[in-house]
């Protein structure tokens, strides 16, 4: 009996994780450009360790719009889950994520994009997903130039490549969506990984071009984090004399979310919001 309790109080957890996302959009209408396989629904992933919900095997991407649950602010955030390119962590960098800037007065969208190891496909599901949001800013009360991109581990090291690659034209026009800016108002790097290149890591991933018109960064990560530093990223921003935050953290290591327990992952979230709020909502 206490078994079968403990399952019902899972899935209505689950239930009212979902309840919260108002909407969930296709980015792509037909053809999803570059994919081999046929649309089908995301696939739940059998490593659920430390409580997070995993899915794999994305072939029709797609966002989750969540909406304010306190006064709009105008400013809108695309949340892109880590993984490594294989999963996507998506209730403890995506579901979670979302209800707590949604708390904040920010629309949030949690992206869904192409597993596994599909990286040029992931960003062509940003761009998609950008160009959507600012296309359709007006039903959900946003400001079109208040449209930034949050990531989390590979989460954003696709997201410093959405704000480093608008430029670059990833898959062939589809509808007028496509001529919206890809651009990202601002980006969001939350222990960013694949930044670093180099026998001593201390070269800019060759991918990563920054240039004088990237929006603002900003950037947290912890000490004790096993992957790279991203340091390279911020000298380069520093060399340009671009708009942007990095915090490091001593301790909290990697994937922690907004976990309780974490003291990053408690420190985070108040340092993000003040910069969002100097540097996005106040202009």
């Amino acid at each position: 009996m206490k078994t079968i309790l403990l399952i019902i109080t899972s899935c209505l957890l689950t239930l009212n994780t979902f309840s919260q996302g108002n909407e969930r959009l296709k980015l792509w209408p037909g053809k999803v450009p570059g994919e081999s396989e046929a649309k089908h629904p995301a696939e739940l992933h059998s490593d659920t360790s430390r409580n997070v919900r995993r899915i794999t095997n994305i072939t029709d991407p797609q966002i989750t719009v969540y909406r304010p649950q306190a006064k709009s602010n105008g400013a809108g955030i695309i949340v892109c889950p880590g993984g490594g390119y294989r999963i996507l962590a998506i209730n403890i960098e995506g579901e979670e994520v979302a209800v707590h800037f949604a708390k904040l007065g920010y629309t949030v969208f949690v992206l869904e994009y192409r597993t596994p190891q599909k990286r040029e496909g992931a960003l062509q599901d940003a761009q998609r997903a950008i160009r959507i949001v600012r296309e359709r800013a007006g039903d959900w009360n946003l400001n079109k130039n208040k449209i930034g991109i949050m990531g989390f581990s590979a989460g954003g090291h696709l997201a410093v490549m959405a704000a480093t690659s608008y430029t670059k034209q990833t898959y062939d026009r589809i509808d007028k969506i496509d001529d919206i800016s890809a651009r990202p108002d601002f980006a969001i790097l939350i222990y960013p990984a694949y930044t670093a290149n180099g026998a001593n890591k201390q070269e800019l991933n060759p991918q990563i071009s920054v240039t004088k018109d990237i929006p603002p960064v900003f950037i947290f990560f912890t000490a004790d984090d096993q992957n790279d530093l991203p340091l390279p990223l911020a000298n380069a921003l520093r060399e340009l004399k671009l708009p942007f935050e990095f915090h490091i953290y001593p301790k909290g290591g990697h994937g922690y979310g907004l976990r309780s327990g974490n003291v990053a992952a408690v420190a985070w979230p108040l340092l993000l919001e003040k910069w969002l709020a100097t540097t996005i909502i106040s202009n």
